[in-house]
Protein backbone atom coordinates (compact mmCIF):
# COMPACT_ATOMS: atom_id res chain seq x y z
CA UNK A 1 0.00 0.00 0.00
CA UNK A 2 1.42 3.60 -0.85
CA UNK A 3 0.12 6.95 0.89
CA UNK A 4 0.58 10.04 -0.90
CA UNK A 5 -0.16 14.12 0.28
CA UNK A 6 -0.08 16.64 -2.04
CA UNK A 7 -1.21 20.26 -1.74
CA UNK A 8 0.90 21.01 1.07
CA UNK A 9 0.81 24.92 2.18
CA UNK A 10 1.39 26.93 4.91
CA UNK A 11 -2.27 27.61 5.03
CA UNK A 12 -2.71 23.63 5.18
CA UNK A 13 0.25 22.41 6.80
CA UNK A 14 -2.00 21.89 10.32
CA UNK A 15 -4.08 19.73 8.70
CA UNK A 16 -1.34 17.97 6.82
CA UNK A 17 0.52 17.40 9.92
CA UNK A 18 -2.63 15.62 11.64
CA UNK A 19 -2.87 13.07 8.80
CA UNK A 20 0.96 12.74 9.10
CA UNK A 21 0.44 11.94 13.41
CA UNK A 22 -2.71 9.38 12.57
CA UNK A 23 -0.72 7.13 9.59
CA UNK A 24 2.42 7.58 12.30
CA UNK A 25 0.28 6.07 14.78
CA UNK A 26 -0.56 3.18 12.18
CA UNK A 27 3.21 2.80 11.13
CA UNK A 28 2.24 3.61 7.81
CA UNK A 29 4.94 6.00 5.88
CA UNK A 30 3.89 9.06 3.31
CA UNK A 31 4.93 9.83 0.27
CA UNK A 32 4.85 13.42 -0.37
CA UNK A 33 4.49 15.25 -3.65
CA UNK A 34 6.17 18.03 -3.16
CA UNK A 35 5.93 21.73 -5.15
CA UNK A 36 9.03 23.63 -4.96
CA UNK A 37 6.84 26.98 -4.49
CA UNK A 38 4.52 25.70 -1.66
CA UNK A 39 7.15 26.91 0.94
CA UNK A 40 6.82 24.17 3.66
CA UNK A 41 10.46 22.51 3.29
CA UNK A 42 11.14 22.55 6.86
CA UNK A 43 7.92 20.97 7.64
CA UNK A 44 9.22 18.16 4.83
CA UNK A 45 12.50 17.92 6.06
CA UNK A 46 11.48 16.86 9.42
CA UNK A 47 9.00 14.28 7.52
CA UNK A 48 11.65 12.69 5.64
CA UNK A 49 14.09 12.29 8.11
CA UNK A 50 11.08 10.56 10.13
CA UNK A 51 11.02 8.18 7.32
CA UNK A 52 8.53 9.67 4.33
CA UNK A 53 9.32 9.38 1.07
CA UNK A 54 9.48 12.86 -1.09
CA UNK A 55 8.58 13.23 -5.15
CA UNK A 56 8.83 16.16 -6.83
CA UNK A 57 5.08 17.55 -8.10
CA UNK A 58 5.84 19.69 -11.01
CA UNK A 59 7.62 23.50 -10.87
CA UNK A 60 4.84 25.89 -10.41
CA UNK A 61 1.13 24.86 -10.74
CA UNK A 62 0.18 28.64 -10.83
CA UNK A 63 1.55 29.80 -14.22
CA UNK A 64 -0.23 27.80 -17.21
CA UNK A 65 2.76 25.61 -19.36
CA UNK A 66 2.70 27.03 -23.09
CA UNK A 67 1.64 24.25 -24.52
CA UNK A 68 -1.13 22.54 -21.98
CA UNK A 69 -4.11 21.59 -23.12
CA UNK A 70 -6.76 23.55 -21.69
CA UNK A 71 -9.49 20.96 -21.18
CA UNK A 72 -6.75 19.64 -18.33
CA UNK A 73 -7.48 22.94 -16.39
CA UNK A 74 -4.19 25.00 -15.01
CA UNK A 75 -3.26 21.85 -12.43
CA UNK A 76 -2.31 19.48 -14.94
CA UNK A 77 1.06 21.17 -15.67
CA UNK A 78 3.18 18.65 -17.22
CA UNK A 79 0.48 16.43 -18.72
CA UNK A 80 1.44 17.89 -22.63
CA UNK A 81 4.43 20.01 -22.28
CA UNK A 82 7.40 18.91 -25.02
CA UNK A 83 10.73 17.86 -23.78
CA UNK A 84 12.43 21.05 -23.88
CA UNK A 85 9.72 22.97 -21.83
CA UNK A 86 9.52 20.06 -19.82
CA UNK A 87 13.12 20.28 -19.40
CA UNK A 88 13.35 23.91 -18.20
CA UNK A 89 10.83 23.57 -15.67
CA UNK A 90 12.51 20.52 -14.32
CA UNK A 91 15.68 22.09 -14.10
CA UNK A 92 14.52 25.29 -11.88
CA UNK A 93 12.63 23.09 -9.81
CA UNK A 94 15.88 20.58 -8.94
CA UNK A 95 17.82 24.03 -8.21
CA UNK A 96 15.01 24.78 -5.74
CA UNK A 97 15.01 21.11 -4.27
CA UNK A 98 18.89 21.27 -3.73
CA UNK A 99 17.98 25.56 -2.07
CA UNK A 100 15.90 23.65 0.28
CA UNK A 101 18.18 21.19 1.11
CA UNK A 102 16.01 18.29 -0.23
CA UNK A 103 16.52 15.35 -2.64
CA UNK A 104 14.68 13.09 -4.46
CA UNK A 105 15.10 10.75 -7.31
CA UNK A 106 10.86 10.30 -8.35
CA UNK A 107 8.21 12.46 -10.03
CA UNK A 108 4.92 12.34 -9.61
CA UNK A 109 3.32 15.13 -12.31
CA UNK A 110 0.22 17.33 -11.32
CA UNK A 111 -3.21 15.45 -11.92
CA UNK A 112 -1.04 12.29 -12.14
CA UNK A 113 -0.39 13.21 -16.05
CA UNK A 114 2.80 13.06 -18.00
CA UNK A 115 3.59 13.82 -21.34
CA UNK A 116 6.02 12.06 -23.49
CA UNK A 117 8.47 14.94 -23.79
CA UNK A 118 7.90 14.66 -19.52
CA UNK A 119 8.85 11.21 -19.48
CA UNK A 120 12.06 12.10 -21.98
CA UNK A 121 13.17 15.01 -19.89
CA UNK A 122 13.31 13.17 -16.56
CA UNK A 123 15.48 10.70 -18.24
CA UNK A 124 17.98 13.38 -19.32
CA UNK A 125 17.42 14.94 -15.33
CA UNK A 126 18.37 11.55 -13.69
CA UNK A 127 15.33 10.48 -12.33
CA UNK A 128 14.31 7.28 -11.68
CA UNK A 129 10.87 6.42 -11.58
CA UNK A 130 7.48 8.32 -12.62
CA UNK A 131 4.62 7.94 -10.93
CA UNK A 132 1.19 8.49 -13.68
CA UNK A 133 -2.51 7.57 -12.69
CA UNK A 134 -1.84 4.26 -14.12
CA UNK A 135 1.36 3.18 -12.92
CA UNK A 136 4.69 3.40 -11.68
CA UNK A 137 7.59 3.69 -14.63
CA UNK A 138 10.88 3.23 -14.11
CA UNK A 139 12.79 5.21 -16.34
CA UNK A 140 15.99 3.48 -16.44
CA UNK A 141 15.00 0.11 -16.97
CA UNK A 142 11.60 0.62 -18.90
CA UNK A 143 9.65 -1.92 -16.67
CA UNK A 144 6.17 -0.67 -15.65
CA UNK A 145 4.47 -1.19 -12.75
CA UNK A 146 0.42 -1.34 -13.71
CA UNK A 147 -2.15 0.42 -10.36
CA UNK A 148 -4.13 3.21 -10.35
CA UNK A 149 -4.42 5.77 -7.61
CA UNK A 150 -7.56 5.74 -5.74
CA UNK A 151 -8.77 9.09 -4.21
CA UNK A 152 -11.33 11.65 -4.38
CA UNK A 153 -10.81 13.28 -7.56
CA UNK A 154 -13.00 16.57 -8.18
CA UNK A 155 -16.66 15.20 -7.31
CA UNK A 156 -19.17 17.06 -6.17
CA UNK A 157 -20.90 17.46 -2.73
CA UNK A 158 -24.22 15.35 -3.97
CA UNK A 159 -22.17 12.06 -5.35
CA UNK A 160 -19.72 12.46 -2.38
CA UNK A 161 -21.15 9.81 0.44
CA UNK A 162 -21.06 7.51 -2.32
CA UNK A 163 -17.29 8.33 -3.31
CA UNK A 164 -15.84 7.87 0.03
CA UNK A 165 -17.95 4.77 0.66
CA UNK A 166 -16.48 3.45 -2.88
CA UNK A 167 -13.02 3.98 -1.86
CA UNK A 168 -13.57 2.08 1.34
CA UNK A 169 -14.59 -0.85 -0.46
CA UNK A 170 -12.12 -0.66 -3.37
CA UNK A 171 -9.07 -0.48 -0.83
CA UNK A 172 -10.58 -3.46 1.13
CA UNK A 173 -10.57 -5.45 -2.32
CA UNK A 174 -7.58 -4.58 -3.68
CA UNK A 175 -5.50 -5.43 -0.66
CA UNK A 176 -7.19 -8.50 -0.24
CA UNK A 177 -6.45 -9.69 -3.29
CA UNK A 178 -2.78 -9.29 -2.88
CA UNK A 179 -2.38 -5.90 -5.55
CA UNK A 180 -0.81 -2.75 -5.44
CA UNK A 181 -3.03 -0.44 -3.17
CA UNK A 182 -2.03 3.57 -4.57
CA UNK A 183 -4.09 5.99 -1.98
CA UNK A 184 -3.42 9.96 -3.13
CA UNK A 185 -5.07 12.92 -0.85
CA UNK A 186 -4.72 16.56 -1.14
CA UNK A 187 -4.57 18.85 1.19
CA UNK A 188 -7.77 20.04 0.49
CA UNK A 189 -10.10 17.09 0.89
CA UNK A 190 -8.93 17.23 4.89
CA UNK A 191 -10.94 19.89 5.08
CA UNK A 192 -14.15 17.77 5.23
CA UNK A 193 -14.70 15.70 7.77
CA UNK A 194 -16.04 12.94 5.51
CA UNK A 195 -13.18 12.89 3.25
CA UNK A 196 -10.85 12.49 6.08
CA UNK A 197 -12.45 9.97 7.60
CA UNK A 198 -12.60 7.94 4.18
CA UNK A 199 -9.40 8.43 3.59
CA UNK A 200 -8.06 6.87 6.59
CA UNK A 201 -11.03 3.69 7.02
CA UNK A 202 -9.76 2.79 3.61
CA UNK A 203 -6.01 2.82 5.13
CA UNK A 204 -7.30 0.96 8.13
CA UNK A 205 -9.21 -1.58 6.27
CA UNK A 206 -6.40 -2.23 3.88
CA UNK A 207 -4.15 -2.95 6.81
CA UNK A 208 -6.86 -5.35 8.42
CA UNK A 209 -7.12 -7.14 4.84
CA UNK A 210 -3.41 -7.34 5.47
CA UNK A 211 -1.73 -4.95 2.80
CA UNK A 212 1.99 -3.46 4.09
CA UNK A 213 2.86 -0.18 3.40
CA UNK A 214 6.03 1.22 1.44
CA UNK A 215 6.82 4.21 0.24
CA UNK A 216 7.38 4.85 -3.89
CA UNK A 217 10.86 4.94 -4.07
CA UNK A 218 11.06 1.28 -2.53
CA UNK A 219 8.13 0.14 -4.89
CA UNK A 220 9.82 1.69 -7.67
CA UNK A 221 13.12 0.06 -6.35
CA UNK A 222 11.37 -3.53 -5.91
CA UNK A 223 10.35 -3.04 -10.36
CA UNK A 224 14.04 -3.01 -11.15
CA UNK A 225 15.12 -7.15 -12.07
CA UNK A 226 17.32 -8.52 -9.53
Amino acid sequence: MLVSLSGMTPRTLHRCAELAEELDRRAVPLSLLFTPSTGVTSWLRQRVDHGDDLLLHGYDHTVPPTHRAVSLGRKAEFAALPAHEARLRLTAAIASLDHAGLRTEGFAPPRWLASRGTLAALRERGFRFCADFTSIRDLETGEVRRARVHGFGSQNQRTETLRCFALVLTAARVARRGGLLRLGVDASDLRRPSRRQAFLDAVDVALEAGATSSTYTLTASSVRPR
